[in-house]
């Protein structure tokens, strides 16, 4: 996948969690969570921003690991999410699905990106 392509793919994620946010129901409970989802679910695009003008290979690398953590904890928020029932069954699905398949993206590029380096 192209950078540009990685990036576009964070950004409409970013967005798709915002739309959850927003869907949630009032309250103390949800407004907290909601707070914790827009942070973690909107960093990696930024972050990932940043990693592309890193200073160097191990900058690189490390700023892809804060988008793997942001992406973790955004996978755990949307499971509590869906475990409390406030959207309709099978609703967060796609989210969950997209979210996991970012975070194997990840994944993947940082032990690429690490072996290069030890190389």
């Amino acid at each position: 996948m192209k950078p540009q392509e990685l990036e576009n793919r964070l950004i409409d994620f970013a967005s798709r969690i915002i739309d959850v946010v927003e869907g949630l129901p009032k309250g103390q409970i949800p407004r907290h969570l909601g707070g914790q989802l827009v942070r973690s679910g909107t960093s990696p695009a930024l972050n990932y921003g940043e990693a592309r003008g890193a200073e160097s290979p191990s900058d690189f690398v490390y700023k892809l690991r804060i988008c793997l953590k942001e992406l973790r904890e955004t996978f755990i928020c949307l499971k509590i999410i869906n475990k409390r029932n406030w959207f309709s069954k099978g609703k967060l699905d796609s989210i969950m699905k997209e979210n996991d398949e970012l975070i194997a993206i990840f994944v993947s590029s940082i032990r690429t990106h690490s072996v290069r380096k030890k190389s």
